[in-house]
């Protein structure tokens, strides 16, 4: 009899112990809760908490280098807002472009950078480019990649803000607009060199890059 009274303590104890456990689980700031890292197009989100990736930040912005940079200077300004894209942006936002703007071009050290914004982004969170003309570095590997940075997919940040200021919204090239930039034949674009093919482009844009 104690020897089946005890192994029915043991159970009990066993049970109570998974009741509590259960009951934690179940609480939102319980151990079992996950991130929810979700698509990789909100990837950008989490870089900003990347210590590696973080350059600086302030109340408003949170400045990046770019996970995978199409020239040998990149980085992203992200507002702390969550404004999902440029096609998110309306004439409140003025004050905050403006502001990633003059953030954009306290990266630059000499000329030979482009601050802009792409007319259809791939990642979600609104987020300004600051980058070297050079288009050198091993992460170009498309044509998608070159056309996205070289062709009026590419908006400058002033076109962007004097749109909103002078007309308090912005206009963005359609997407057959958009499809016609990507499809663009490869081109040098510091001149007038039509290459065969990426391997050949990325050979010769190094002819313009300063060492």
């Amino acid at each position: 009899m104690l020897i089946h009274k005890n192994f029915n303590q043991q159970v009990e104890n066993i049970l109570l112990k998974m009741t509590k456990r259960k009951s934690t689980d179940k609480t939102p700031e319980g151990p079992s809760k996950r991130p929810n890292t979700g698509h990789w197009s909100g990837g950008l989100v989490a870089a900003t908490e990347d210590p590696k990736l973080v350059v600086s930040s302030d109340n408003l912005i949170t400045v990046i280098k770019d996970g995978y940079p199409k020239a040998k200077h990149h980085y992203l300004v992200l507002p702390k807002e969550n404004i999902s894209s440029i096609k998110s942006i309306t004439k409140d936002h003025l004050d905050l472009l403006k502001h990633m703007d003059k953030v954009g071009r306290e990266l630059i050290q000499d000329v030979g950078f482009k601050i802009g914004y792409h007319a259809e982004p791939s990642m979600q969170r609104l987020h300004l480019h600051v980058i070297s003309d050079d288009m050198d570095s091993p992460c170009v590997k498309t044509k998608k990649h070159w056309n996205s940075f070289t062709t009026e997919f590419f908006i400058d940040s002033k076109v962007i803000i004097d749109q909103l200021q002078s007309g308090g919204k912005i206009k963005l090239p359609s997407k057959d607009q958009c499809k016609e930039y990507m499809e663009r034949p490869l081109k040098c674009h510091k001149c007038d060199y039509v290459p065969k093919h990426m391997p050949d482009l990325k050979k010769h844009i190094l002819k313009h890059v300063i060492p």
